[in-house]
């Protein structure tokens, strides 16, 4: 009887070490260097096409930073949005003002000359985004890479995608979700601090929020309400961008959460980081110099999300298009 408990206790064991093995494995699907051998200038060339792109249009900075959070939330971080086809990712309503995809197709076609099948189009893009937040004069960091390309592209998928209107609730709810805390959502959210958003994500925060007083929601400092409705009219252009960070929209830096904590941030959900209290201490935290290490660390996390390995996908050769 011993002698075979011991065996049970040592098959159990093995067992255990297996599966953490396995969990292991799994955590480090992506690692720092990963294309070192394969294909060593692959970071080199997606950073120099990153720039060519960025010296003739500024704004594919905050484009590329806006897709890398949207393939994340959706399917994980497998490059699932830049899949082409009437049912995708892309052409789901959250993702119609997507740009920056002749980037990820200019950066892939370099990459398969160089390196035939070897970069994935999710790898490219998580690279892209972090050279954008460079060149916009935020903080650099080191991108774990290795992750495979995805072969599912649903636009129903991205129905759960964080909204201009969600409440602090559901906005913790749906980061959570995807492993990211209360902290990890305000730093993404500062994200905002490069890019725009069309007038008709905010104008009915100006005209008609309430009843009473100016009809503009309350939370808005009344000496920015002149400057947002002379920038977006009550039956002006509904499409028309304006800069999410007033005073500085193209340039990475920590603005964006002083304007939430003077009443000026642009979108709804944005301010409320600042009038609710689970969310308002990170922002006077942020408004200092940590903003910039911390959004590198929860940058890195989400890049982490929903890595997919094996059958369940590939690396692309054309990044629109599954093999």
């Amino acid at each position: 009887m011993e002698s075979g408990g011991l065996s049970t206790q040592t098959f159990l064991l093995a067992f255990l070490l297996l599966g953490l093995h396995a969990s292991l494995a799994h955590a480090q699907a992506t690692r720092v260097g990963f294309y070192a051998t394969t294909c060593p200038r692959a970071e080199s060339i997606v950073r120099s096409t990153v720039l060519s792109h960025f010296r003739s249009d500024r704004t594919v900075a905050p484009g590329l930073l806006r897709m890398h959070f949207h393939d994340c939330f959706v399917q994980g971080c497998d490059a699932s949005v830049l899949i082409n086809g009437p049912t995708a990712e892309k052409t789901a309503g959250p993702n119609l003002s997507l740009r920056g995809f002749e980037v990820i197709d200019d950066a892939k076609t370099q990459l398969e000359a160089a390196c035939p099948g070897v970069v994935s189009c999710a790898d490219i893009l998580a690279l892209a985004a972090r050279d954008s937040v460079v060149l916009t004069s935020g903080p650099a960091w080191q991108v774990p890479t290795g992750r495979r390309d995805g072969r599912i592209s649903l636009a129903s998928d991205a129905a759960n995608l964080p909204s201009f209107t969600d409440s602090i609730d559901v906005q913790k709810q749906k980061f959570a979700a995807k492993g990211l805390n209360t902290q990890d959502l305000v730093i993404l959210v500062g994200g905002h601090t490069i890019g725009t958003s069309a007038c008709q994500f905010f104008r009915y925060r100006l005209y008609n929020f309430t009843t009473t007083g100016n009809g503009a929601d309350p939370t808005i400092d009344p000496a920015f309400l002149p400057q947002l409705r002379a920038l977006c009219p009550q039956n002006g252009d509904g499409s028309k961008r304006v800069g999410l960070d007033a005073s500085s929209q193209n340039r990475f830096d920590t603005s964006f959460f002083t304007n939430l904590r003077g009443g000026r941030g642009v979108l709804e959900s944005d301010q409320k980081l600042w009038t609710d209290a689970s969310t308002k201490t990170f922002v006077q935290r942020f408004s200092g110099l940590s903003f910039g290490i911390e959004f590198g660390k929860s940058m890195v996390k989400m890049s982490n999300i929903g890595v997919k390995s094996g059958a369940d996908s590939e690396i692309r050769k054309l990044c629109s298009a599954i093999n």
